[in-house]
């Protein structure tokens, strides 16, 4: 009996080859970033930290936005509910995390087009977005039936 092993090799062992330093290239590109229509550019070639520190300035505003409305508004959480509160024309905003499931997300917009509803796209994931109100469970989606005493409804 004749027994053959077969080996694979991962990339770094089969071949030797340097890196072609391509890191300048993109730090002269410039990222968009969106904000209920609202674009805000920033250059990568100023460092790292201006831009984390515009991300992290926008998605506090929208924690503390979204905090205070789910204080004093209403808003309901999921996809069903989203769902239904667009079918009965009671939203008013849609809040989406950035890791909603492709069909979710696209079945949401549409309903949301044809009901003339507005959308956020939250710059978090489910966890993040699900934190931001105050519970302690994931939430892919969210809308806001009453902002209450905040101006999350308000174009920036």
């Amino acid at each position: 009996a004749v027994i053959i092993f077969f080996f694979q090799a991962e990339d770094g062992i089969r071949d030797f080859c340097l890196s072609r330093g391509l890191g300048d290239v993109y730090k002269r590109q410039v990222s968009t970033q969106s904000t209920w229509g609202t674009i805000v550019q920033v250059k990568l070639n100023r460092g790292k930290r201006e831009a984390a520190m515009v991300k992290k300035a926008t998605s506090e505003n929208i924690n503390t936005k979204l905090s205070l409305v789910m204080r004093s508004g209403k808003a309901v959480l999921g996809y069903s509910s989203v769902l239904k509160t667009l079918r009965n024309g009671k939203a008013k905003l849609i809040l989406i995390s950035n890791n909603c499931p492709t069909l979710r997300k696209s079945q949401i917009e549409y309903y949301a087009m044809l009901a003339k509803v507005e959308i956020y796209l939250f710059p978090g994931n489910n966890t993040d977005l699900g934190t931001a109100c105050g519970r302690f469970h994931r939430c892919s989606c969210l809308s806001i039936l009453d902002a209450g005493d905040s101006d999350i409804l308000n174009k920036e």
